[in-house]
């Protein structure tokens, strides 16, 4: 295994890094409004970071997005890439991802998905292969801000089976719902909706592992920008004449945070590796949302607390990581659900394909 970025990844993650530092920044974020910063999408459209994905892989998107979470940069960037251009362009048709993908790769289109899948979305077949969607979804982030809806549904047009359907937004149900972190989420109506497939039964897994590896990514970027402001914060703050960092408790607080996000950075970069070199992924997907799930809310935890009364201040910078910590927490399975799907994975020997080994 060899994680050297590519000079095309490195060449996107600084790119990434350059454009999340400029745009979102304390005081562009502190405006009013949680929905997507449209100057910043435009930005990063112009750019070419989206239609870069594709050839920096999901590697290359799980370096930018580790840019974007040291900034909590409010973008719907994750969704976007992996719902919509990673999904098309690995399961689509030839007509889908020329339809399609232009405007993912401009920003002038944004995917979100619904997912985990969930039963109680009934699926009637069309037949000219498309389908009416009937039922909701509580939450879906970034709904109110999407062009195209990548709906997960369990059992789909054949018992047992999982299945993936594009609608457009405009055709579907949303109703404003409030999360723990300001994504723009909504609540996902359909009622009869028109969708079309997007691949066939193993599209779904491959398409949830990816998202769960590119989320593991952006939280350590969260937990990065968190301690690195903790950091910050207790070399300049001053008790008893001595800097707060210099006080041993300090130091080892830090120091357990510094290991948890090389944990969660390095079962990301294995889980994104494995995919692009086209190996078995799942289980190392899963051991990277485990990490960024349980270690992920230490590190928040930690950053907020380290910056002591300040970090009761819901206005302080390290707040909105400490928001977005907790989002990334539970999104697309938490701790112990990951750990019992870990579980059967490895116990039915999908895991040990290719000689991989939970990490």
């Amino acid at each position: 295994m060899d994680f050297t970025p590519t000079p095309e990844q490195e060449a996107a993650r600084e790119l990434a890094a350059r454009i999340f530092g400029d745009l979102s920044t304390p005081e562009r974020l502190a405006g009013p409004g949680g929905g997507t910063d449209g100057e910043l999408w435009k930005e990063l459209g112009a750019a070419g970071l989206a239609g870069a994905v594709e050839e920096t892989g999901l590697l290359g998107l799980v370096l930018m997005l580790e840019e974007q979470g040291r900034t909590t940069a409010q973008v719907p960037f994750a969704a976007s890439c992996v719902y919509g251009l990673l999904a098309v362009a690995a399961h689509g048709t030839d007509e889908q991802r020329e339809r399609l993908l232009p405007g993912l790769r401009d920003g002038s289109a944004v995917a979100v998905g619904a997912f985990p899948a969930r039963g109680g979305i009934v699926v009637d077949a069309l037949p000219d292969g498309r389908a009416r969607l009937s039922g909701a979804v509580p939450w879906v982030p970034w709904l109110r801000d999407a062009t195209h809806v990548l709906v997960a549904v369990r059992g789909g047009t054949e018992k047992d089976v999982h299945s993936l359907w594009m609608a457009r937004a405009r055709d579907v149900g949303c109703e404003p719902v409030e999360l723990t972190a300001p994504w723009s989420a909504g609540r996902l109506v359909l009622d009869g909706v028109e969708a079309e497939r997007i691949g066939g039964p193993e599209a779904y897994g491959d398409v949830l592992a990816a998202a769960r590896t590119a989320f593991a990514g952006l939280q350590a970027g969260v937990c990065a920008g968190s301690l690195d402001r903790a950091v910050e914060y207790t070399n300049e703050r001053e008790q008893f004449g001595r800097p707060l960092a210099a006080k041993q408790g300090v130091q080892l607080r830090a120091a357990e945070a510094y290991m948890d996000i090389e944990a969660i950075r390095v079962t990301a970069y294995e889980a994104a590796w494995r995919r692009d070199e086209g190996l078995d992924h799942e289980s190392h997907a899963l051991t990277a949302a485990w990490w960024a799930s349980e270690a992920g809310k230490r590190v928040v935890h930690t950053g907020q607390h380290l910056h002591g009364g300040m970090g009761a201040d819901l206005d302080h910078p390290v707040h909105r990581h400490f928001l977005w910590g907790r989002q990334l927490d539970g999104y697309l399975g938490c701790g112990a659900e990951l750990l019992e799907e870990l579980g059967e994975v490895i116990a039915s020997g999908a895991g040990a394909a290719d000689g991989g080994e939970a990490a």
